[in-house]
């Protein structure tokens, strides 16, 4: 299966058929993905490249068409000499001159109604090979139109002096032509202008083989672009879900682990702040407290743990002392209560005592 659908890709097929000449299937697109699908795609496109060309058409329809083409091209060629000739003489009685000589002015006239009665016998339907099935236009025949024919002395003139002037107005035509594309020609001999001429022909078919060429090309090219085109389309796509896949396997699976790794940064970071904050704490605690201060914070500090342990001391034994009160009950509360009054009683009467003292004289 491998070799029946090695050549063919994303940008087309060609499959070449055993015992025929370069015959190959047109562009199409086949992918791997079809062929695998399909297994049998493969053996019927092999089978399809013998009997077809790279346009599509049958092998027999392709010869046929390349005949047709041929007589077309071969009529084409007879009706554009006669379409030259037609136009030389239309261009010949335009430019005509009204002050010709007589004998020149009866020849332009019997030249235009020649011309005149041809083309009337042409859209009239009496051409040189009338088609049988289509009707003749007013129900004339050849007869009636040769009724106008100019004098036969005056057609035989014509065929006497006609070829002598198409040859010097082709000659005419031929030379403008080499002069519109060799303009260095023009100071050139009647000789060398001859054999210039002679060149010119195989110029000419050299450079509309040249652009036939290039047109095949472009068209080819075109078909090439397309081809690009939808190959580009699925290989962005293919790219995408390349990506799609890459981003699950590895951004997903590694998620965590960036997650964690982003969290131990904050902690770390966040520790470090504390630690700048402590030591502009500590920066600021020493510009306000010089080691001066701090020796006399030191010794108040000092006076201060004295006096707080000293009344700590008195207060143990003032606790103690209460605690003694306690263990001799209720009754000693009454008579310290007791013993206070009679105490304020007392100072109050020595206070009068005094009073009365200072009063006496």
């Amino acid at each position: 299966m491998a070799s029946a659908r090695g050549p063919l890709g994303d940008l087309g097929c060609e499959l070449p058929q055993q015992g025929s000449s370069g015959a190959s299937l047109p562009p199409c697109q086949v992918t791997e993905e079809d062929l695998t699908a399909n297994p049998g795609l493969a053996t019927l496109l092999q089978g399809l490249a013998g009997h077809m060309d790279a346009s599509g058409l049958s092998t027999g329809l392709a010869r046929q068409l390349q005949q047709v083409q041929r007589e077309l091209q071969l009529q084409r060629v007879a009706w554009l000499r006669w379409e030259c000739l037609h136009r030389l003489l239309q261009e010949a009685l335009l430019k005509a001159d009204t002050g010709s000589a007589p004998r020149d002015k009866k020849f332009l006239e019997t030249l235009e109604r020649c011309l005149r009665l041809g083309e009337l016998r042409l859209i009239v339907g009496l051409g040189p090979a009338p088609c049988a099935a289509s009707p003749i236009l007013l129900g004339l025949e050849v007869s009636d139109l040769q009724e106008l024919l100019p004098p036969s002395q005056d057609l035989a003139l014509l065929r006497e002096c006609l070829p002598l002037d198409l040859e010097e107005w082709l000659q005419h035509r031929a030379l403008a032509l080499l002069s519109y594309y060799w303009p260095e020609s023009d100071g050139a001999g009647a000789a060398e202008r001859s054999a210039q001429l002679g060149m010119l022909a195989e110029v000419l078919v050299a450079e509309q083989r040249r652009l036939r060429e290039a047109r095949v090309r472009r068209r080819d090219l075109i078909g090439l672009l397309e081809r690009q085109r939808a190959a580009y389309g699925q290989a962005l796509e293919q790219c995408r879900g390349l990506l799609c896949r890459l981003a699950q396997e590895y951004r997903l699976g590694t998620q965590a682990e960036l997650d964690q790794s982003n969290a131990q940064y904050l902690e770390t970071k966040c520790s470090a702040m504390l630690l700048k904050a402590r030591l502009e704490e500590l920066s600021i605690l020493l510009d306000t407290y010089p080691p001066e201060k701090v020796e006399v914070h030191r010794a108040i500090r000092a006076e201060l743990q004295v006096a707080i342990e000293r009344q700590e001391k008195e207060l143990a034994q003032a606790l103690e002392l209460l605690a003694a009160y306690e263990t001799l009950g209720p009754d000693f509360a009454a008579l310290a209560e007791e013993y206070a009054q009679l105490q304020a009683q007392a100072d109050n009467r020595r206070w009068a005592l005094r009073e009365l003292a200072g009063g006496s004289p």
